[in-house]
């Protein structure tokens, strides 16, 4: 089955195809070395499950951990696979698990070194991207290197962690338990550094909540 047109449109504002040409993105699936895959719950991706191939989900929703520790959600438009794209170390791979039935567009490491090769939009784009995921990955270490729940609450505050994270998703974020994580919210809420309505999670005061690093 070929792409439709809400996944056509889905790749034109996802990060790796932004700015690209439809005519491309029309095409894109039955380039070779492309694959268009449905995944049933369960393991898609793993150390043990490795594919040296980048995916680009399309529909549904995909958990990614790293060891026991859940690092992230991938939705529709997201990538993965490219931290192992080239790597010779299989072992270094996140496991990546579907949650419910998945498609995903699967590219193979030919394709994708075709398609930086040939298209100067997607080249920069790719470049950008993996810019974003040293940074984010950077400052997941730096948190978890905090010796404080507090610590770690702070960092990720003040690195634009959304408020719409459940708590039980940020607790294997920040690897701390839920009553640990509420003491650190009173904490900083009762210090003036942060207000919490319902869900809204604002920063008062930016300068202050730095001290708690």
């Amino acid at each position: 089955m070929p792409l439709t047109r809400k996944e056509i449109s889905l790749l034109a504002h996802s990060p790796l195809f932004q700015g690209v040409e439809e005519e491309i993105l029309l095409h894109l699936a039955e380039l070779e070395g492309a694959s268009l895959v449905r995944f049933d719950a369960g393991v898609v991706y793993s150390p043990r499950h490795f594919r040296r191939s980048l995916g680009v989900v399309l529909s549904g929703q995909l958990q990614v951990t790293k060891g026991s520790l859940a690092v992230s959600t991938l939705e529709a438009g997201d990538l993965f696979g490219a931290a192992a794209l080239y790597s010779d170390e299989p072992e270094f791979a996140s496991t990546i698990t579907a949650k419910g039935p998945s498609r995903c567009l699967m590219l193979e490491q030919a394709l994708v070194d075709r398609l930086l090769a040939e298209q100067g939009r997607i080249r920069e784009n790719y470049l950008c991207y993996l810019t974003g995921r040293i940074r984010f990955l950077s400052g997941r270490l730096q948190a978890l290197a905090q010796p404080g729940v507090e610590g770690k609450l702070a960092r990720y505050l003040m690195a634009g962690g959304g408020s719409s994270c459940p708590a039980t998703e940020l607790c294997q974020r920040l690897g701390v338990s839920r009553a640990s994580l509420y003491r650190a919210f009173a904490a900083l809420e009762d210090s003036g550094l942060i207000r919490r309505t319902g869900k809204t999670i604002t920063v008062l005061d930016p300068v202050g909540l730095e001290t708690a690093l």
